[in-house]
């Protein structure tokens, strides 16, 4: 099913953006028992926004919201759950680490779920840090150098 997902680079506004928002919520916030109003972070309109589709449903998404020239934070990655373990989410993340490289990012950090921890570790991403909980979940914090 994930083999003839298209990937697009879209924006708050963008036809695919609803359904990018509706994914995130039922992936996300809703397990968690957020609302929708819990989904949209302040600075959406900054950040970059890489959707898996087939036509115009949202399969998947990942989000970087870069923090200067040089790198920022990956965040709201997302894949349907009848989709997660098929590969849908590596691709996600290393389509969007080379469109970083192409636009001279050179590091990305993130806040891992615990259990998602070691789908970041096969990407080459490395905790540091000590624990610490975020909405109610135990996460680490990760980091990648681009390109290495």
């Amino acid at each position: 099913m994930t083999a003839g997902a298209t990937f697009t680079f879209i924006h708050p506004g963008h036809p695919l953006y609803a359904g990018e928002m509706e994914l995130r919520f039922r992936v996300l916030r809703e397990p968690l028992g957020y609302t929708r109003d819990d989904v949209a972070f302040p600075f959406e309109a900054d950040s970059l926004h890489l959707v898996a589709h087939q036509e115009e449903g949202v399969l998947g998404c990942v989000l970087f919201n870069p923090e200067d020239a040089h790198g920022g934070r990956l965040f709201q990655m997302a894949v349907a759950s009848h989709l997660q373990g098929q590969g849908l989410g590596a691709r996600l993340v290393r389509t969007l680490e080379a469109e970083l490289v192409r636009r001279g990012f050179t590091h990305v950090h993130l806040h891992a779920r615990e259990p998602a921890v070691p789908f970041y570790e096969r990407l080459g991403y490395a905790v540091f840090g000590a624990p610490y909980t975020e909405v109610g979940v135990p996460h680490r914090n990760m980091r990648k150098t681009l390109g290495a």
